[in-house]
């Protein structure tokens, strides 16, 4: 198995192979490769060769925006309902031909791991949302996947549907990593793991698999390239099945772990971003 990531070196970012004995350079950015057919992007990479690279894991992006589909799980949908004063639009969704796909963040924004996420200084129930990444290449095909976690605002969520945006779009609420695995690597379904600490102690836990998923990766990848050209390809988060419980939200030095098989583990802090408009402002 040869795992994509990108690393901080003193010449700057570089894209390895990682295998067992180390990151061998693959001479190309993930652009480059993306914008190969699939069968000429696994033939750049066999043929990755060179001295070992090592450096700082930077997010396993250069040029590709992140998207990400809502309500894709049953869980989802269940809990959306039940914080939204518009609950029936989610269960619409739900069972739609045309499904849930909305702008997550540009590549310049994405965290890396070990990197902190954010929680919205104006949001008093702020959740992460463990999530498998598709990530395509320019002509739509199923290049490979990576962890993610999709942070969100549930109480600006909540208040207003039409507030997604900002529930969902902010500094520091996409990270992705620590490595992007080749399609040809890794074979679903997928067990997805998430667990919360709080100074040291285990206050969350939970799984869920993309067996759980109402919607095949291939259809939601022709939905995101339906009107949407991605010449340097795309990252595609496919929803979670992992919701805590309503009266948990995330504090600032939390640490979340993202875990899928066959794919990787990412780790991150938590932080608070932002100012707090509100009248009288709020819990922070």
């Amino acid at each position: 198995m040869a795992a994509l990531v990108r690393l901080a070196t003193a010449d700057g970012p570089v894209w390895a192979a990682l295998h067992d004995d180390g990151g061998v350079p693959l001479g190309a950015s993930l652009a480059e490769l993306l914008a190969l057919p699939l069968d000429a992007a696994r033939t750049r990479i066999d043929a990755a060769a060179g001295a070992p690279v090592q450096g700082r894991l930077l997010a396993p992006v250069d040029e590709q925006e992140v998207w990400a589909a809502g309500v894709t799980y049953e869980r989802s949908r269940d809990e959306r309902m039940a914080e939204s004063t518009e609950a029936s639009i989610y269960d619409r969704v739900y069972v739609a031909e045309r499904p849930e796909v909305f702008f997550k963040a540009p590549a310049a924004r994405v965290v890396a791991p070990g990197e902190p996420v954010g929680i919205r200084a104006d949001s008093d129930w702020d959740v992460p949302e463990p999530e498998l990444g598709l990530v395509f290449n320019a002509a739509g095909e199923l290049f490979g996947f990576v962890p993610g976690n999709d942070m969100s605002s549930r109480s600006i969520e909540g208040e207003n549907p039409l507030y997604l945006p900002q529930a969902k779009v902010y500094e520091a609420a996409c990270a992705l990593g620590p490595a992007i695995v080749p399609v040809w690597d890794a074979t679903g379904p997928f067990g997805i793991g998430l667990t919360i600490t709080r100074n040291d102690e285990v206050v969350f836990t939970g799984t869920t698999s993309t067996s759980t998923i109402t919607r095949d990766f291939a259809d939601l990848g022709a939905w995101l390239f339906a009107a949407m050209p991605f010449p340097a390809g795309a990252v595609l988060l496919t929803g979670t099945g992992i919701v805590p419980e309503e009266g948990f939200t995330l504090a600032a030095q939390d640490v979340v772990t993202v875990s899928i098989e066959q794919v990787g583990t990412l780790v991150n802090p938590v932080q608070v971003v932002g100012r707090d408009l509100r009248t009288g402002g709020g819990a922070r």
